[in-house]
């Protein structure tokens, strides 16, 4: 399992350890990575993934799981979101044609 956002593409970045006495080991530098469950209001289900903290923050601040997929370009997107953008697209099509 990665240690990767789905949503800000956060991974591991390495750097050095400094001490005191200038000697340089080197570290890692892991993201806050959680495993969750996001609501989707347009399809009424739960979606799972692993974001960091801050992804979830974006998710928040830009209205939501389902209008966050929708202003994101597919290419831009993690390969496993892709599918869930395409049914979002889907319902919402088929809620407005209902209109």
């Amino acid at each position: 399992m990665s240690r990767r956002c789905m949503i800000t593409g956060k991974g591991v970045m390495s750097g050095n350890n400094v001490s005191h006495a200038n000697n340089k080991t080197r570290r890692k530098f892991f993201p806050n990575v959680q495993d969750t469950t996001v609501y989707s209001e347009v399809l009424g289900r739960k979606i799972p993934l692993r974001v960091s903290v801050a992804g979830l923050r974006t998710i928040e601040h830009k209205g939501g799981l389902d209008s966050w997929l929708i202003a994101k370009a597919p290419t831009k997107l993690d390969p496993a979101l892709r599918p869930i953008r395409a049914q979002v697209e889907k319902a919402m099509a088929a809620k407005t044609a209902a209109k």
